[in-house]
């Protein structure tokens, strides 16, 4: 019975012999490469040296790495031996237009509040180290912020990474909450919310999951690499299909602070002044009121739901998640008044103005 080498030990094996031939002037014998090969230098016999040998020849070939043939002794050519052409194995020197350093400046700050932080931050640190000036002056007013605030998207986004079962509680727009395990294939983001798109192993079809209606932790089960998400898989356009085509479309009537709500102005379908100076009146189309209640309680006082009742309950519900969380007593808002209620939250939290809370 015979044990294959881990992959590990053969990635350090080749490795070492990447060093063994980069660290030489001179072309080196083959006796010389099994004496500074720890691995080489273990084989039983020269024959069982010879085949590893020449298999990791053609295997760094395959990678792209230059390893030449030549005489060691360029008066006599009796004897070859083996190097790599280091002009041909360095990299070239890689630059950045301005837009693209601005770019990756922007795209690495858009992590500093979510999971991949510490990459995005390690990202910019080699960029620097390498010379490479990231002007922050040109991105003053912009301030992309990635949210993951939902607790399942870490373990979520480690599933999909590993091809990795999970299972969760998951509740239903009616409240109705029930266990579903799925074959997580990608996380999207549309329209301010999380989503992960996957095979629902109950249901033997593919479905798409709100993170922010996922209850309690996600569960990893079975073994890693256990799928693979079909080839074709678009998750954005699988979301937005059955996002915008799962609820008829019902109308908000919002009272908007003048100068704010810029993304529902964008969206309304008819603005009016409000009677009340400084206001206007929109209404904008929905489909999910959750998702129209995450959005206009981001606004804070700026924007007063007056219909529908149901997301009216809803933003207030929220306002007074966030004073709970801050510790904030109940009655230092009236929860018949969306206004007050947003009001009291946002002076206890500001950070939640404009995004989700």
């Amino acid at each position: 019975m015979s044990v294959q080498p881990s992959a590990a030990a053969k990635t350090e094996r080749l490795l070492n012999l990447v060093i063994a031939l980069l660290a030489t002037r001179m072309p080196l014998a083959k006796s010389r490469i099994r004496t500074a090969v720890p691995q080489y230098l273990a084989t039983a016999s020269d024959e069982a040296f010879d085949r590893m040998f020449e298999r990791d020849k053609d295997e760094l070939r395959e990678l792209g790495i230059p390893l030449v043939t030549a005489p060691i002794d360029p008066v006599f050519d009796d004897e070859m031996g083996y190097r790599i052409d280091k002009r041909e194995y360095a990299l070239p020197e890689i630059s950045f237009e301005p837009d693209e350093v601005a770019a990756l400046a922007l795209a690495g700050r858009a992590w500093t509040r979510a999971s991949l932080a510490g990459s995005a931050a390690s990202g910019l640190r080699k960029l620097r180290a390498a010379g490479v000036e990231l002007d922050e002056t040109s991105l003053v007013g912009i301030e992309p912020v990635v949210r993951t605030t939902e607790e399942s998207f870490e373990p979520l986004r480690k599933a999909v990474v590993e091809r990795r079962a999970v299972t969760f509680d998951y509740r239903k727009p009616s409240g109705e909450a029930a266990t579903r395990t799925i074959e997580p294939w990608a996380l999207t983001q549309w329209h301010g919310r999380w989503y992960v798109t996957g095979h629902d192993r109950g249901r033997g079809a593919a479905r798409v999951f709100r993170l922010g209606r996922i209850d309690g932790p996600v569960a990893a089960i079975g073994p890693a690499g256990a799928y693979q998400p079909p080839a074709d898989h678009d998750p954005r356009v699988m979301v937005e299909s059955t996002q915008t085509s799962s609820a008829p479309t019902r109308v908000a009537t919002l009272r908007v602070r003048q100068s704010a709500g810029n993304a529902l102005r964008r969206r309304a379908t008819s603005t009016s002044d409000d009677a009340t100076p400084g206001w206007s009146l929109l209404e904008v189309d929905f489909r999910d009121a959750d998702g129209m209640a995450d959005e206009v309680a981001g606004y804070g006082p700026d924007v007063v739901v007056l219909g529908p009742e149901e997301v009216a309950e809803r933003v207030v519900r929220r306002l007074h998640g966030v004073l709970g969380d801050l510790g904030v007593p109940a009655d230092t808002a009236d929860t018949a008044d969306t206004a007050d209620t947003a009001d009291t939250a946002r002076m206890a939290c500001p950070d939640t103005a404009g995004g989700d809370p």
